[in-house]
């Protein structure tokens, strides 16, 4: 299998939000909420699902900030003073693993070249069977059930990543 790489969002464009008040929060469209089960709150930059009694805060993320039809939000969970962004090669966390996920392949021009459903010890043949094609440049991961972006995959040596976490258009390698 060809390398791969698996990002969680970077913890900034969130930092500001972790001081405010519940009030504030609300103000902006986002819920503050204390962990009450395992898995169930799954953290979008460092990739885990959350402990009981941790804090996390659901809000909707752009997370395909491109002009393009595809572009799109959804809602995600980030963990309260995230400041880590999980970012590895040829691992898949296990917050992905457990989960049912749709995976998504967008060539240069973010249009949707694939898509596939896929789970479990499925994940890693779907991203070969994607990056195969020289068209796809990245693919994103959703939790499958709600929708959920779940984080992006891209060959092993991508272009680099905004410290904003947003990514430039990408070329395969």
């Amino acid at each position: 299998m060809k390398p791969f790489r698996i990002t969680g969002l970077a913890p900034e464009p969130f930092a500001h939000l972790y001081r405010l008040d519940d009030p504030a929060l609300s103000s902006r469209g986002v819920v503050r909420y204390i962990v009450d089960a395992k898995p169930g709150f799954p953290d979008r930059i460092e990739m885990r699902d959350l402990e009981v009694g941790e804090r996390v805060l659901l809000l909707n993320y752009t997370h395909l900030d491109v002009a393009s039809p595809y572009r799109s939000s959804h809602a995600i969970f980030v963990r309260e003073g995230a400041a880590e962004r999980y970012d590895r090669v040829n691992e898949i966390p296990e917050v992905m693993r457990i989960r049912p996920l749709s995976l998504r392949a967008f060539d240069g021009n973010h249009m949707m070249v694939d898509a596939e459903l896929a789970g479990g010890n499925e994940i890693e043949a779907t991203i070969e069977r994607f990056f195969a094609d020289p068209n796809v440049a990245y693919i994103h991961v959703h939790n499958a059930k709600r929708g959920c972006y779940s984080g992006r995959i891209d060959r092993s040596s991508p272009t680099k990543v905004s410290p904003t976490g947003s990514y430039p258009s990408t070329t395969s390698s």
